[in-house]
């Protein structure tokens, strides 16, 4: 495994080994000495896996309480992946970072406590399966606005039309009036 870290150093793109022939492929996702040893020593307590549609938006989410780290790939189809910087004392806080994943590709992005995490769907769909570093917890959820001006992501808009938004996401605060982490 290849562990690269991004603009944002905390976060980091990992490329697996691909052992693969005419029977296909195989590769390791997950590995802890592998990981502890680039520096990502965590205990994952969670999996989770979403379908969406092309034009979907899920994001951009964090728990302000009970804060998810999370470790993202893509098993079918194609998302455009960002991380935000909440953590208000951090040198690369109300930045970002975003990167395709893809089942193609079988790249793999972690992203550490402390972010806010959303992803756009490109393909026609697409399936996304991450592991996170703490349970869900609902009471604690927060959602950052997704082309809040504050942090101008450039979200590769397909046609430059808006994502579909569930309606939490589409009540997301401005980045000036987020919960911060300390």
């Amino acid at each position: 495994m290849k562990f690269i870290p991004t603009s944002i150093p905390d976060v980091v793109l990992i490329e697996p080994e691909i052992f693969g022939d005419n029977r296909g492929f195989f590769m390791e996702t997950w590995r802890a000495e592998k990981f502890a040893g680039a520096g990502i020593d965590q205990r994952f307590v969670q999996d989770n896996h979403s379908r969406s549609m092309q034009g979907i938006l899920r994001g951009l989410h964090y728990q302000i309480i009970q804060p998810q780290g999370k470790l993202v790939r893509v098993v079918a189809g194609t998302v455009f992946d960002v991380a935000v910087d909440l953590r208000k004392n951090a040198f690369t806080f109300g930045r970002w970072v975003g990167t395709l994943l893809s089942a193609e590709n079988k790249s793999i992005l972690w992203v550490p406590p402390g972010f806010a995490h959303g992803f756009y769907v490109i393909s026609e769909y697409a399936e996304f399966v991450y592991k996170c570093t703490d349970y869900y917890a609902p009471e604690y959820e927060r959602t950052l606005y997704w082309n809040d001006p504050d942090l101008s992501i450039k979200w590769p808009l397909i046609e430059g039309k808006p994502p579909v938004l569930s309606a939490k996401d589409s009540k997301g605060a401005a980045f000036k009036d987020a919960d911060y982490f300390l």
